[in-house]
């Protein structure tokens, strides 16, 4: 049974391993008519991709996407398109002592207990490196985005790493662009800077918590029970790797609030329905209500590093181990362009089914 596509109109299907010749995307539901090159998709791939600075995995990949179809004279054409970046830098020597070890806090043993094999090299299909045809693909649904909602946009960045979180009273959208860190606290930023570095010198990792806000986002996008928008949203970023927890708006903090505090009043505005506050997230009933989709992950240290750890063999021997190679000490950091591609990809996916169900909004206010 095959498991490595999402989406329902605009479905991707990724391919490829962390040490083979390629990986890439499968996009199939892309509206014809949309303008993108390769140029365009490859703004977002820099974002993402490896060895940029020192506080990301040192592995050099130009991360260069190719088009091999579904684009004619600069569109696409409604067919699938297919998207590839060649793997430049692997060095797959580097794991040889892994082929007989599990690595703790790694899918190694998991993958061995279901399949009975399995690519250790640098984690095979399992490898964040993966994420790469995710963000391929989200390039992809931004672009047609601009047709459908041009005024949408999508925006995630970092508001803890480790025990340290940012300042909102000084959240500056112009500072997420401006660090290593894709922070909108410059002070945050700084502070994150020392106390990474010391990690990273030592050998260690830590986690991170990305928030990802879609603005723009146009009421009546979802539906109840089975295709709620943030039944996806949350599928799409549970599916990132290192993934362990997500939010939606006030996510786990509402089990603090009372009924008083956690509703968010409505009253009317010159041109639509206004909101006091968003605890909801922008999602009531999994619709849409036309506020900011806020989406929070909370990612995982990286479990590769270089103090030693106790594991054991395919053969069930103790034994302990190393993980050498090129590692992120904060794998939050590459994480946010791929939080932003899979909103991208969701909120295309419900704007398809929404147009493809409901055209417009049947429900007028006013």
């Amino acid at each position: 049974m095959s498991m490595n596509s999402f989406g329902h109109l605009f479905r991707v299907t990724t391919w490829g391993e962390s040490h083979g010749p390629a990986l890439g995307a499968i996009v199939d539901g892309c509206p014809p008519g949309v303008p993108i090159s390769e140029e365009m998709i490859q703004h977002w791939l820099d974002k993402r991709k490896p060895g940029q600075n020192k506080f990301t995995t040192q592995r050099r990949e130009a991360d260069a996407v190719k088009i091999l179809s579904g684009v004619f004279e600069g569109q696409t054409t409604g067919t699938p398109v297919h998207l590839m970046i060649e793997n430049t830098d692997q060095r797959s020597k580097d794991y040889g002592d892994i082929a007989e070890k599990f690595r703790p806090g790694h899918a190694d043993i998991t993958y061995w207990q279901k399949y009975g094999i399995r690519d250790y090299r640098g984690g095979g299909r399992s490898s964040a490196r993966e994420t790469a045809a995710r963000v391929a693909a989200g390039g992809l649904a931004r672009e047609a985005i601009k047709m459908l909602a041009p005024d949408l946009q999508i925006t995630g960045y970092m508001t803890q790493m480790g025990p340290h979180q940012i300042d909102r009273n000084r959240f500056d959208w112009d500072q997420i662009t401006e660090n290593p860190f894709w922070t909108p606290d410059a002070q945050a930023a700084t502070e994150w800077a020392d106390y990474l570095d010391g990690l990273r010198k030592s050998g260690s990792s830590v986690g991170a918590i990305i928030e990802v806000t879609a603005r723009g986002v146009p009421a009546g996008l979802g539906a109840p029970i089975y295709a709620k928008l943030d039944t996806d949203l949350a599928a799409a970023m549970m599916s990132i790797n290192a993934v362990k927890g997500v939010e939606i708006g006030e996510g786990m903090s509402a089990a603090m609030l009372t009924g008083e505090l956690n509703a968010d009043e409505i009253t009317m505005g010159p041109d639509c329905p206004e909101y006091s506050s968003n605890h909801s997230g922008g999602i009531l009933g999994g619709i849409s209500t036309g506020q900011d989709v806020v989406v929070r992950f909370a990612v995982k240290p990286t479990s590769s590093i270089l103090t030693t750890r106790k594991t054991i063999t395919k053969s069930g021997e103790d034994t302990q181990i190393i993980t050498k190679g090129r590692h992120d000490p904060c794998v939050g950091i590459r994480a946010v362009p791929v939080g932003e591609a899979m909103m991208a990809c969701v909120i295309l996916d419900h704007l398809l089914l929404h147009r493809g169900q409901i055209g417009e909004n049947r429900g007028k206010i006013g």
